[in-house]
């Protein structure tokens, strides 16, 4: 094999790691967000909003990534969504206050939002129809491995170099080898900056009002009390007006941020509606008996012992 057909997997190779770079921002930042807080006397309330922020932007990021990857071009669009998250992540690490601290969350979790779709569309561009499979199959993996591994660097981070601003400059290192990757490895496309012009900004400020009160709707309900609270019914409204208006819109626009006709191909919508339904199945594995041990169960790590125990 020839350096020409090396090079478009060493790109794709530069996604898959920004990519569970992304991953591991989100999960290893909510296991460690007790400890983040404690650090940076943060009370609860705002720091639940430390996490939601981070998921309300990664939704907003997926919504518009793939859009700008074809007027940007795929190589210029993920080395900058890679070189985003890096800001973030390193102003993260030393934010003084919950403001600062809260944008920063948004920010990256935007990043991190832009960079996953776009492992997907790489798969699809540089690998054969023969192989292609077993290139979507690297999507599958960010969203099994990561949460998995996340425990384990909290643990190394929190309980053995005691260090909590490692658990957002740990992207670092993983975001500088994955844009070199791009960098060298993606093809140098033209970029189509005329579509500009028709740039759906209906579309977009629907988005962001859509999905970002859904976002929130679902993330905060529960501790606001649901519907017994106004700003849950705010949001709640917001959701229910924006988001049919949203599908209208773009089913309608010429040049849409989500080509929501591309459901109408039988197999490209069976992979979606798989895609949907594998996430969270795959999420409840990890994710969900992780939480119930920590806030059902009271199971909190030992530090001085760096294991797990209960406590009551």
């Amino acid at each position: 094999m020839n350096s020409t057909n090396i090079r478009p997997l060493l790109g794709l190779l530069g996604v898959l790691v920004a990519a569970l770079s992304a991953d591991l921002n989100e999960f290893v930042s909510a296991a460690a967000l007790i400890d983040v807080r404690g650090a940076l006397g943060v009370s609860a309330d705002p720091g639940r909003w430390i996490d939601s922020l981070y998921v309300t932007g990664t939704a907003l990021g997926m919504a518009f990534a793939p859009w700008n990857a074809v007027t940007f071009t795929l190589r210029r669009f993920t080395l900058f969504a890679i070189g985003l998250a890096c800001v973030a992540t390193t102003l993260l690490a030393f934010a003084s206050n919950i403001e600062a601290i809260l944008t920063l969350r948004l920010i990256q979790g935007v990043s991190g939002g832009l960079t996953i779709p776009l492992l997907m569309t790489t798969a699809l561009r540089v690998l054969a129809p023969s192989i292609r499979l077993y290139g979507l199959a690297l999507y599958a993996l960010t969203i099994t491995f990561s949460p998995n591994i996340s425990i384990s660097f909290v643990a190394i981070w929190i309980d053995v170099v005691h260090d909590w601003h490692l658990v957002f400059l740990q992207a670092i290192p993983l975001d500088a080898v994955a844009a070199a990757l791009v960098w060298y490895g993606l093809p140098h496309d033209t970029p189509r900056y005329e579509r500009l012009r028709q740039f759906d900004w209906r579309g977009a400020l629907l988005i962001v009002v859509g999905v970002g009160s859904l976002t929130t709707l679902l993330l905060h309900g529960d501790h606001e009390d649901w519907f017994n609270s106004p700003t849950i019914s705010l949001l709640a409204l917001a959701t229910t007006v924006a988001i049919p208006l949203l599908i209208l819109n773009e089913w309608l626009h010429t040049l849409p941020l989500l080509k929501l006709q591309m459901l109408g191909r039988r197999n490209f919508a069976y992979g979606i509606v798989g895609l949907v339904l594998f996430l969270p199945i795959s999420l409840t594995s990890s994710v969900v008996p992780q939480q119930y041990l920590g806030e059902i169960q009271s199971y909190v790590r030992c530090k001085s012992r760096r294991s797990i125990c209960r406590f009551r």
